[in-house]
């Protein structure tokens, strides 16, 4: 019991964080797979066009089959390309594609991106008090040519693990040496001291003090301290104490000077508040006595109104009713002198009505004896007319109103049943009676032949 009350709580936590780290400093190597039997035909153009391969987690294509092979690198990632008997790489750059030998060559592939680390030093200060300080790091590769021969890229995962790992530990360890030389209020206050430590103690180890070959080829970006808390919760609130009473005086005075002023102006808006609704009281009774006044004087001048007036509605009356009765009886006069009237307008208007049928009768009457005398007028002409173009026509104009007709009568002849020939000689065929004469014995022949009875 006593050993575990005894126990060092930081000790042992320092111990956990120390067996943490030596596990992942340890690279951790992909199992080399066995060599699949090389494809042969179509089959290997298939093999060759298959997905992308993940080549230290970055994502390379390689194109092609057997020897004739071609890694494709993305634009933002960093590849080193050797060969078998070359001193020197072949390919170093940024986004650098090549024709790759598998017999001979080898490359690696590591991201060209930003990369952060994020830093949680627990760190004792000059007062041997905790503090965690809560940073953050970013960087970069600067030279991938001197970085790739000074750092491991060798997770097959995360080839960035390791060297943010080395640079994590390097940061917690400036981080604690500078907070060990602060107060805890300097270190809560003012945290630019310990960037500035941070910040040189990191670019002298990645990008070498005034010299580049010293350097592990990246470059240090930026430096940021987030946050930095006292561990103990007890230093925590007694450092707060100080401030929170000064302030907690600050507003308990602000608040009695707020009382004060605020229980003056309540006064003095009382006594404003009294003054004004005791003038408001006297003004209000004098006027109401004055609105008294007014009524008891406007009542007696009402009285003496209504009394003149009534007298004067007696008057008026009396007037009215004489006018009534006068008026009445001029009225009656009126209604029987326009009765009398009305009766003899009503007389004149039938009068006057009989008349215009009667006028219109006779008007009707001789309009149709005129209708009736035009019409034998017209009649009698019409035959006189008609009498004077017979007398008028000639003997060939009967003729040719004769042959015009000639068909029609044909027409309406009955059908012969013998042939008779009658001699029309001796007759005159140029005057009207030559032409009666012809057409009578033609009649008679015809009238013999249809009176004959059949045989």
């Amino acid at each position: 019991m006593a050993s575990n009350q005894s126990r060092n709580d930081y000790l042992d936590r320092v111990v956990a964080e120390q067996q943490v780290l030596e596990q992942n400093l340890r690279t951790k190597r992909a199992a080399p797979a066995p060599a699949p039997q090389a494809p042969r035909g179509r089959a290997a153009v298939a093999a060759a066009e298959a997905a992308p391969a993940k080549q230290n987690g970055v994502e390379v294509r390689v194109t092609g089959f057997w020897c004739w092979k071609t890694v494709l690198v993305p634009p933002n990632a960093f590849v080193v390309h050797t060969r078998r008997g070359k001193a020197e790489p072949l390919h170093v750059g940024l986004g650098t594609s090549f024709r790759y030998r598998p017999q001979t060559d080898a490359f690696l592939v590591v991201p060209g991106a930003m990369q952060t680390i994020l830093i949680s030093a627990f760190s004792i200060c000059r007062e041997l008090q905790g503090v965690v300080v809560q940073a953050y790091v970013q960087w970069r590769i600067e030279d991938f040519a001197t970085a790739y021969r000074r750092l491991d890229f060798g997770d097959p995962d995360d080839p960035m693990r390791l060297v943010n790992l080395q640079l994590k530990e390097q940061a917690e360890a400036a981080i604690k040496d500078k907070v060990a030389t602060m107060s805890v209020h300097e270190v809560l206050s003012d945290k630019q001291p310990i960037i500035e430590e941070l910040t040189a103690r990191l670019r002298a180890v990645a990008e070498g003090e005034g010299d580049r070959d010293n350097g592990l080829g990246l470059r240090i970006v930026t430096v940021q301290i987030k946050e930095a808390v006292v561990s103990s919760s007890r230093l925590w609130e007694n450092l707060q104490k100080p401030y929170r009473a000064e302030q907690e005086r600050v507003a308990r005075l602000a608040e009695l000077a707020a009382g004060d002023a605020i229980s003056e102006r309540e006064m003095v808006a009382a006594r404003a508040r009294e003054t004004r609704r005791m003038a408001d009281e006297r003004e209000l009774g004098e006027l109401r006595h004055r609105n008294d006044a007014a009524g008891f004087d406007r009542d007696t001048a009402e009285k003496v109104r209504r009394a003149a007036r009534d007298q004067e509605d007696t008057r008026t009356l009396a007037d009215l009713s004489t006018e009534t009765a006068l008026h009445e009886l001029a009225l009656r006069r009126t209604r029987q002198a326009q009765e009398h009237e009305v009766e003899r307008l009503r007389l004149e208007a039938a009068e006057a009505l009989r008349a215009l049928r009667q006028q219109a009768d006779l008007a009707h009457a001789r309009a149709e004896t005129a209708a009736e005398h035009e019409q034998q007028v017209l009649q009698l002409e019409r035959a006189r007319l008609r009498v004077e173009i017979d007398n008028t026509q000639s003997d060939a104009n009967v003729q040719a109103q004769f042959v015009e007709k000639l068909p029609e009568l044909v027409r309406h002849l009955p059908k012969p049943t013998e042939v008779r020939t009658v001699n029309l000689g001796g007759v005159d065929q140029t005057s009207l009676s030559g032409i009666i004469a012809q057409l009578t014995a033609v009649l008679s022949a015809l009238r013999d032949t249809t009176g004959r009875p059949e045989a």
